[in-house]
């Protein structure tokens, strides 16, 4: 199919001059709208205003300009059909062979602060749907470009075959098409339906910010590779990612080496590298089956990682291990004379002489993610027949939110590894116990339906590592419904605990503290991880 004529109308402006210009090279009659049509005109080429190509002006304030017959009969009529072709001839349609076009800005002109439901109406594109939606119906005589990243790549297309485009390119790019239009439609259902009832939703009215819960959500991603297989190998799967991922959110990584990431890999790795970034001082954490059996900050990354694998190095072996700074050769020559087998190592970045010293392991997977903290998409959780949605938990609890409930204050030290110790238990799954000391992990109880046996395996954890728990901090995610637990870790050597509180028999749990002579301090927040 030869491009013989191309209607091009875009918001994102983004190389589209470029694009035009390629194509009138070969040859393309080029038809526009508005401000497209004005930018090309400018740069010298020779285009058709939509307004003269149909005979009718743009009307009722832009809303109207490419709703034509002889728009959409050009792009739909099949070229394969002599009876649409005979249609055309009479109405004197010319066919339209690519359409090149991008939506209204809906999503920057919702998230400017104020915006009226006016100004987010007027951004909601009708006619450009329209034409992306004929276009890619009837990809078979017509191509549709959606897309600026293509427009290189179908201009090469043009100019080494003569002037056409491949069916299999069509259907590419018409697959591409419906995706746009679809995801433009969900972002708009989803924030119209976001908008609280009861909201004054007068056209001129600033909105408040839509509910981080709309009444109907619709979701976006891009398969990103199908895995050799699930959890199990029984079971299939594939790694979705959002379409523009987070920096700093675990499906922003670029593998430098390594096999294939497999289904486990993925989530350890995002617990992993969860986890890590929440510390501003050189940290590592160490993750086996999603949950972290070695946690230290240092002075500086080999520091941290010494420590982290310390706390468990029988679990450590074949885990994800995770930094928060660039891994130099000091750190990967130290992890190469323990012999640590790892599965996955993640790093906003790494030294080049790291580099040249980690391809001697080519089966290990090595992953660079950038380092940023500050996205807050929400977690979403597939149960049977639906999804469960809720915010991250990102609440790090500060010395001002502790509250002293013994009769014994905690040390300043104390403090600190307590604060570190409620971090790490964030991670946890729960029930979680967590014994610290130092800044790192000695001992690690998780998801265990006991909390009082979960203190107990993290006290055997640290007793099987060779590390003493006497004056050790310990967290626990959420409150200790009886005193038991509080006398295990007593008994364990712990000197300071920290936890949310709002159990019934709190009394007893700090008077329980109070007779080991052990600081207790309450949060406030529970942070409970399945």
């Amino acid at each position: 199919m030869k491009i013989q004529q191309a209607l091009i109308s875009v918001s994102d402006k983004t190389g589209i001059l470029e694009f035009a210009q390629g194509l009138a090279a070969q040859g393309v009659k080029l038809l526009s709208t508005g401000g497209t049509a004005r930018l090309l005109h400018t740069a010298g080429l020779a285009v058709t205003e939509i307004g003269d190509y149909t005979g009718f002006p743009e009307m009722l304030d832009g809303r109207v300009k490419t709703l034509h017959p002889k728009v959409h009969g050009g792009i739909l009529a099949r070229r394969d059909l002599p009876e649409h072709l005979a249609t055309l001839a009479q109405h004197a349609i010319p066919v339209i062979d690519l359409v090149c076009v991008n939506l209204y800005p809906f999503k920057a002109t919702v998230e400017k602060p104020g915006v009226t439901l006016a100004d987010a109406i007027e951004n909601i594109d009708i006619g450009g749907p329209a034409m992306v939606r004929s276009a890619a119906k009837n990809f078979t005589g017509v191509a549709i470009v959606t897309d600026p990243s293509d427009y290189a790549g179908v201009l090469e297309e043009i100019r080494a075959n003569g002037g056409a485009l491949a069916l299999a390119t069509r259907f590419k790019l018409a697959q591409k098409a419906f995706t746009h239009t679809a995801r433009y439609d969900g972002m708009i259902a989803n924030w119209l339906t976001g908008i609280a009832e009861g909201a004054e939703t007068t056209p001129e009215a600033a909105l408040p910010a839509p509910s981080l819960f709309p009444e109907r959500l619709q979701l976006a991603f891009d398969r990103g590779e199908t895995l050799r297989y699930g959890e199990n190998p029984h079971q299939k799967a594939a790694f979705y990612r959002e379409p523009n991922p987070p920096a700093g959110s675990i499906a922003a990584y670029t593998q430098l080496q390594g096999k294939e990431l497999s289904y486990n890999n993925i989530a350890d790795s995002d617990a992993a590298w969860e986890c890590v970034k929440t510390f501003s001082a050189p940290a590592c954490v160490i993750v086996k089956h999603a949950n972290p059996c070695g946690v230290a900050i240092g002075a500086g990354l080999l520091a941290a990682y010494e420590k982290a694998f310390q706390t468990d190095s029988t679990s450590a072996f074949g885990g994800i291990i995770a930094f928060n700074g660039t891994v130099d050769a000091e750190v990967v020559a130290a992890m190469s004379a323990r012999k640590h087998f790892v599965e996955v190592l993640i790093a906003p970045a790494f030294t080049e002489t790291a580099k040249e010293l980690l391809a001697a392991k080519q089966n290990l997977r090595v992953l660079e993610v950038p380092l940023a903290r500050d996205y807050h998409a929400l977690e979403l959780k597939r149960v049977g027949g639906g999804l469960l949605a809720q915010t991250p938990d990102t609440f790090n609890v500060k010395p001002e939110n502790l509250k002293v409930v013994t009769k014994k204050s905690p040390t300043p030290a104390q403090i600190e590894d307590l604060l570190f110790a409620y971090r790490v238990a964030k991670f946890v799954k729960s029930n979680a116990i967590v014994f610290c000391g130092g800044g790192m992990t000695l001992g690690v109880g998780a998801g265990q339906m006991s909390r009082v046996d979960s203190t107990r395996i993290a006290s055997i954890k640290a007793r099987n590592a060779g590390l003493s728990l006497k004056g050790a901090v310990v967290a626990s995610d959420a409150f200790f419904p009886f005193r038991d637990g509080v006398d295990v870790l007593a008994e364990a050597g712990a000197a300071a605990v920290i936890q949310p509180g709002g159990s019934m028999r709190d009394e007893e749990v700090i008077a329980a503290a109070d007779e080991h002579g052990l600081a207790m301090v309450f949060t406030g927040a529970r942070h409970f991880r399945h």
